[in-house]
């Protein structure tokens, strides 16, 4: 595995703040019943971090104490936890919207067959992740045999409501599968809706097209075909000022599995602390301190701005 992170260090990116949290984004472990090549957590069926109880219930507690109204599950695959089922209904108890970013092949893994009715029954907004509508492409990406699962599943889903009633959202997330920015995710979306219903009468609300992060797995792969360079020099050469008031850390926090904060995913991966300090700051200081403006930033947040840009909840403006 190539470090990144050096490279990333070298390219400086605006300085942001953060303006609130409406959002927790706990990353429940890195274990995954796949490993693809796009991932930017290096998950996969051999990781063994997981979140524990102790710090869900903590999440629990800064939710109540700060007025936080949404769960942003993700991982590997959330629902691997052991304590996922316990999570969700305790923060849906709690009257916190969940939002769980499914790998839908794990509705069909053995042991996880009551992930779907789960779901629904708890009313869950997913976000589940196909990278692309043609087989071919999913499966470069994915491995063999993902494309036809993750079809099925959406069948499943879209029996138990999703995607048609609007208490059982479900968006799907694109990925580029190669080192460029995504098309226009308004056209794509047309396209996804027209040949998923056409091809296997699959239905959804939102497509969300995500630029590939030059970190961790998809890092590497840029170092080691000698792409990293000129995919960063796409990255910057796509920014736009005006995406910089919208990109999703400044109003989330992000959570690894110990229990250590922030300022986004792509962040959590790189150990870059929140607020860009060299001290690791622990959820256990949200309950009586207040949460620091600063958000740490370097070349990858590249991302997230270039085009029209890349956040938790797909393009932040008009391709």
């Amino acid at each position: 595995m190539h470090d990144t992170w050096p490279r990333l260090q070298a390219r400086s990116f605006p300085a942001i703040e953060r303006d609130r949290i409406d959002t927790l984004q706990l990353n429940l472990g890195y274990l995954c019943n796949i490993s693809c090549i796009h991932c930017h957590v290096n998950a996969g069926p051999r990781r063994t971090e997981l979140m524990d109880r102790e710090t869900r219930e903590l999440a629990l507690k800064v939710a109540a104490n700060r007025d936080v109204r949404s769960f942003d599950l993700t991982g590997g695959s959330p629902e691997m936890n052991p304590h996922f089922r316990w999570l969700v209904q305790s923060a849906r108890e709690q009257g916190i919207h969940v939002m769980d970013r499914l790998n839908p092949t794990i509705i069909e893994e053995p042991g996880y067959e009551w992930v779907a009715e789960f779901l629904a029954e708890q009313r869950i907004e997913l976000v589940a992740s196909l990278p692309c509508y043609s087989q071919a492409n999913v499966e470069e990406q994915r491995g063999n045999g993902v494309f036809e699962s993750s079809i099925r599943a959406l069948k499943k889903l879209n029996a138990l409501g999703y995607g048609q009633r609007p208490e059982l959202p479900l968006n799907l997330v694109y990925n580029p599968n190669g080192a460029f920015l995504p098309p226009s995710q308004s056209k794509l979306s047309a396209d996804y809706k027209r040949l998923l219903h056409e091809n296997f009468g699959i239905v959804f609300n939102e497509l969300y097209a995500l630029a590939n992060m030059p970190i961790q797995r998809f890092g590497s792969w840029l170092v080691s075909k000698g792409k990293f360079d000129s995919y960063m020099q796409t990255l910057m050469d796509a920014h736009r000022d005006e995406n910089l008031g919208s990109v999703m850390c400044r109003s989330l926090v992000s959570i690894d599995y110990r229990g250590f904060l922030y300022d986004c995913d792509f962040n959590q991966m790189l150990k870059l602390s929140l607020g860009g300090t060299e001290r690791e700051v622990h959820l256990s200081e949200l309950l009586d301190a207040p949460l620091p403006r600063k958000i740490g930033v370097a070349g990858h947040c590249f991302g997230c701005t270039a085009g029209q840009g890349s956040s938790c909840g797909g393009a932040l403006a008009a391709a």
